[in-house]
């Protein structure tokens, strides 16, 4: 259950750190590596999200 539960966090909060970089990415004059870290943040948020439960992984 705490496995799961920090799961869940530690993807939320990747979810939103990646978010608002890849905003302040257009809004801001950042690199483009930025925005490329960024997605894969996204990428392994979603990933914990999903498998942070007993079932299948969407």
């Amino acid at each position: 259950m705490a496995t799961d539960t920090r799961k869940l966090a530690v993807g939320g909060g990747l979810l939103s750190v990646s978010s608002v970089v890849i905003i302040a990415l257009g809004v801001a004059d950042l690199p483009v590596v930025v925005g490329a870290v960024a997605a894969l943040g996204l990428a392994a948020g979603a990933l914990l999200v999903g498998t942070s439960e007993g079932g299948r992984p969407v």
